[in-house]
């Protein structure tokens, strides 16, 4: 009776194993081939698919070499798609995990692009403009010398303007409304917060 079961077992375990090869995708690719088939599709411009190869590395993959690169990948493909919440989310992420990436100044200032990507007229919302402000000025803060800080000036100027000539569009509304004191605290603000616009 114990000979008949240990042989059913032995039968079972046999079956299992077999079972999981014939379940093996035959079309499964190594860590590599998925890189490079994302980049591939990545300088093509199919982000779509760019993404979709590198999510399967990281599935796939996770503690590869390539996995960090497919990380970053994805975030990139995101905002060249205009994805910009996606984007900002997956560089946000890559910063969390690998905080000490020689990549993190280009992560930080790509959150920033997000941001600023996203600036709207000066009769519009300004929240992305603060955004991406505060994310350049971090990205300056953490690493000043950096190429990517220098190339950071430019964007900042960009949205100080923009800050400045939302309050002078608003600053401007209260005074044709006759809202003197409303409209003094607009212009006020432009001059000692934004002296160098050219605004002021």
């Amino acid at each position: 009776m114990k000979i008949k079961k240990i042989s059913v077992v032995c039968l079972i375990f046999i079956f299992f194993l077999c079972g999981c090869s014939c379940f093996q995708k035959k079309d499964e690719k190594s860590a590599q081939e998925l890189s490079l088939e994302g980049m591939e599709e990545y300088q093509k411009g199919n982000y779509s698919l760019a993404i979709q190869s590198f999510e399967k590395l990281k599935d796939w993959y996770p503690f590869s070499k390539f996995a960090i690169l497919a990380e970053l990948k994805i975030a990139d493909a995101h905002y060249r798609l205009n994805h910009y919440d996606e984007a900002i989310l997956a560089y946000e992420e890559f910063e969390g995990l690998h905080p000490k990436n020689e990549s993190i100044p280009y992560v930080i200032y790509q959150i920033g692009r997000c941001y600023f990507d996203q600036i709207d007229a000066v009769d519009r919302d300004q929240s992305s403009t603060k955004k991406a402000l505060d994310t350049f000025k971090r990205l300056q803060r953490q690493f000043p010398n950096h190429s990517y800080s220098k190339r950071a000036d430019a964007h900042i100027h960009t949205c100080l303007q923009s800050l400045a000539g939302h309050e002078f569009y608003v600053g401007h509304f209260y005074f044709k409304t006759k809202r003197y004191k409303a409209a003094l605290k607009r212009f006020e603000k432009i001059l000692y917060d934004y002296p160098d616009v050219g605004i002021h």
